[in-house]
């Protein structure tokens, strides 16, 4: 009802929503630089009025609510652009470093191949040269070595992918598990009827991070967040979180299981589906275009060797060792160490260079893949350059497309220093008003007070 009493009540209600708002807007001032931080707004309102008569007389204010400011779905788009930005990005790492291997223009598998040919074409010169035929002994080891050398550092970058993979596989458990006591503790909190939004805006960023690791689906219940991998294995249920594990598989690489199934394929998003795109496609690509330039070239080449004669006259046997298929590249070498077993004669003469035509021929002849050898390499590193500059174009787009979309967020969820700054003023005056109120009913108590004494 009217009254002294009840204006002094309402004055402490007001002062106590006052100074919790208050305290709202230091917290979002405190916390402007906090990644993933959600500012927080006050929820005034009225408290129900009370009729006396012909008259309805207010009762103050309450501080209903504190509340996070957050759109969940602007949320949800952010996760799955993560997803892409980390997977891009995560190629691109490794892809640069599989292009370079291919984009030496001083010395790679492609020059070696041009110098292997030219020094064929200087023993024409004078095929009994023991000289220009060691010329060219060296320069099909440099060949050979060169595609050992890409082969040991493909295999290099392999480990070390499966090295991140295995990483990966850790770090998602520990942010799962992380999360999980998060969705147990924000569960209580809600269950008793108070803001979680400081341990949502925590689990917010854990998730965020997880994206960057894998693709996830999250789906938010009464429990907490469900999160899923793409394939809709189950990494937390409420307050349970489900490992995940790395394991040695038949073929030798790091795959992924999840409670005894192999869930490798399924996962495509993340760094780590970066991580298992490059290991499982790009490199094996990239090996088998190699594998087949290099046993089509020894196969190509010692066709036309075994049809000539060395130095001593004896039948051209194999110049390199007879290799197809997978594992070419990697065991590609020379079949003969003397240079006078280089069959360079037509005829059985020592000083005839004949069959040296057909060697050469070998250079733009058709390997099994429909291209010489020149050609074939220039393919290869074609691939790897256009894959490469395909998924730098995707890291670039994405981290646009995320850029605005954390710029929306900001907009939504974001700390104003002006915002907050208009808002502290605005909750001191108010109060103070509060405070001024409690004053003057406290001035009006004395004088009423006094006039009820004696001595009034």
């Amino acid at each position: 009802m009217g009254g002294l009493t009840s204006s002094l009540m309402m004055a402490v209600q007001a002062l106590i929503a006052e100074q919790g708002a208050l305290s709202v807007t230091s917290n979002n001032i405190a916390n402007v630089n906090t990644p993933g931080y959600s500012r927080e707004a006050p929820t005034f309102t009225d408290n129900p009025p009370v009729q006396m008569g012909d008259l309805m007389f207010g009762q103050g204010v309450n501080l209903k609510s504190i509340d996070s400011i957050r759109d969940r779905l602007l949320e949800l788009r952010i996760l799955g652009e993560t997803q892409q930005q980390s997977n891009a990005g995560a190629q691109l790492g490794f892809l640069n470093q599989v292009q370079g291997l291919f984009s030496n223009t001083s010395q790679n598998i492609g020059t070696d191949i041009t110098a292997f040919f030219n020094s064929l074409t200087q023993l024409s010169t004078d095929p009994t040269s023991l000289p220009l035929r060691q010329a060219v002994l060296t320069a099909a080891s440099n060949l050979a070595a060169d595609f050992h050398n890409t082969v040991n550092q493909l295999d290099a970058l392999t480990v070390n992918l499966n090295q991140n993979v295995v990483q990966s596989v850790n770090d998602i458990n520990r942010l799962t598990s992380e999360i999980a006591k998060l969705n147990a503790q924000v569960g209580t909190l809600k269950s008793l009827g108070k803001d979680a939004g400081v341990l949502e805006d925590q689990r917010n960023e854990l998730v965020n991070q997880l994206a960057q690791l894998t693709e996830v689906h999250v789906i938010s219940t009464e429990q907490g967040d469900t999160i899923t991998t793409g394939n809709g294995t189950a990494l937390v249920v409420g307050g349970q979180s489900f490992e995940l594990q790395a394991g040695t598989a038949a073929d030798g690489a790091q795959h992924v299981f999840a409670l005894g199934q192999d869930i490798t394929a399924s996962l495509t998003g993340g760094r780590i589906g970066g991580f298992l795109s490059v290991r499982d496609q790009a490199i094996p690509d990239g090996m088998k275009q190699l594998d087949d330039l290099a046993g089509g070239l020894a196969t190509n080449f010692n066709t036309a060797h075994h049809g000539g004669f060395d130095l001593n006259g004896a039948a051209g046997q194999d110049f390199f060792a007879p290799i197809t298929g997978t594992g070419a590249a990697r065991n590609f070498a020379l079949a003969i160490t003397d240079p006078a077993a280089i069959a360079a004669s037509s005829d059985g003469s020592p000083g005839s260079s004949g069959n040296i035509t057909n060697l050469l021929a070998v250079q733009t002849n058709s390997l099994p893949s429909g291209k010489n050898p020149g050609d074939a390499y220039a393919a290869l590193v074609f691939t790897v350059g256009d894959r490469t500059a395909q998924v730098k174009a995707e890291s670039t787009a994405s981290s646009l497309s995320l850029q605005q979309l954390q710029d929306q967020r900001q907009g939504v969820s974001g700390v104003s220093l002006d915002e907050e700054a208009t808002n502290l003023i605005r909750y001191q005056h108010a109060f103070s008003a509060a405070a001024r109120i409690i004053t003057t009913v406290d001035e009006m108590t004395q004088t009423v007070i006094a006039m009820g004494s004696p001595t009034g």
